[in-house]
């Protein structure tokens, strides 16, 4: 028996704190679904999910499920200190909030501005699964 550990395949995510605010979020995602929030007042879709519009302050907010789809607004790989490379960065969703995620199941020298993904969800360390993106 070797006492050399294999490296790990993909990276481990910490569990998401979660908060009875964000707890609807966290059960679609347990079911594969993506939420976001739309303001009943401006209309505007937003993401990170809250209580209050952080365009007009309306607490008339709403869930939505989102197909999760939209374009990589930047991105940074990770290759230093860490027993895996990822890549993290923002998605502009089609329905228009950023997201500040990771990008999972793609060659990391190929991610490109301007390209299309997609929402998956990537189990965590004792919490819910947190959304990831990936090319489509």
């Amino acid at each position: 028996m070797s006492d050399v550990q294999e490296a790990p395949k993909t990276r481990r995510i910490p569990a998401p704190a979660t908060n009875t605010e964000s707890l609807p979020f966290w059960e679609a995602a347990k079911e594969g679904r993506f939420l976001i929030k739309r303001c009943g007042e401006c209309g505007k879709a937003h993401w990170y999910p809250r209580a209050l519009c952080p365009y007009c302050f309306s607490a008339d907010t709403r869930w939505e499920e989102s197909p999760g789809e939209g374009v990589i607004y930047t991105f940074s790989v990770m290759f230093r200190n860490t027993p895996v490379p990822y890549a993290i960065g923002y998605v502009n969703l089609d329905e228009g909030p950023a997201v500040l995620t990771n990008f999972v199941d793609c060659d990391l020298a190929t991610l490109e501005i301007g390209q299309r993904v997609k929402v998956r969800f990537q189990e965590t360390e004792g919490g819910p699964p947190v959304p990831v993106f990936a090319p489509v």
